[in-house]
């Protein structure tokens, strides 16, 4: 698997994922400045997490405008893989290459802590897991999905509700993380090539840190 990490002004998390898909899982993973113009020969382009340019205007905003954005575009739209993490996952709305918008937390808290979610739409990084419950870090303070009822519906409909907050036990939503519609933490695009999550995956991945439960999402795309 080869793999482009795009760094705009302002990741936090785009070492976090270099380490995640290099050295953990062994793939040919590089960092590519927001700058440039082309990702090169990859099969998977990552938006890590972090505050692109500051979160000014509001997240992802600005980044949507950068040189590497033309090549983001052309390499989801032959089908190419596209994961977008945190940040990433608000930059891709910001793009258009998933719908909705993530807004400030309901509570207006910077949530950091570990979180449960239910994997749920079946796509190339929830093969195989569907309904198990993992346990991941998120570090946002507007994590908070929303869209219209329509493409509620439609996400819901077509299956690319890709995550879910939930309990512990998985028996129930969880909208008190940060009042996510029906508790969303993640979704794909119509194709499923492209993913928006709010979790870290990237951030648990080493048994040394106590959780590998991110690492089932990476694996998935090897299936």
């Amino acid at each position: 698997m080869k793999a482009a990490i795009v760094v705009f002004p302002g990741s936090n998390a785009d070492w976090d994922a270099l380490h995640a898909l290099r050295e953990v899982m062994g793939w040919d993973a590089r960092l590519v400045f927001h700058k440039e113009r082309e990702l090169g020969d990859v099969d998977l382009v990552v938006l890590p997490g972090g505050f692109a340019h500051g979160d000014y205007l509001r997240p992802g905003a600005i980044a949507r405008f950068s040189p590497i954005s033309d090549a983001i575009f052309r390499h989801a739209r032959r089908g190419g893989l596209v994961l977008g993490i945190c940040n990433g996952f608000q930059i891709l709305t910001e793009m258009g290459l998933l719908p909705g918008a993530l807004l400030p937390n309901a509570h207006l808290r910077f949530e950091c802590r570990d979180v449960w979610v239910r994997v749920e739409g079946e796509g190339p990084w929830t093969k195989g897991l569907q309904a198990m419950v993992l346990r991941l870090p998120i570090a946002h303070g507007e994590g908070r999905y929303h869209c219209d009822p329509e493409t509620l519906a439609r996400l819901e409909g077509e299956g690319r509700v890709a995550f879910r907050y939930v309990s512990c036990d998985g028996k129930s939503w969880d909208e008190g993380v940060n009042g996510s519609l029906h508790a969303i933490a993640g979704v794909y695009n119509e194709t499923k090539n492209v993913l928006g999550l709010m979790p870290h995956p990237e951030r648990a991945v080493e048994a040394t840190l106590g959780n590998q439960d991110g690492r089932l999402i990476f694996e998935a795309l090897l299936r």
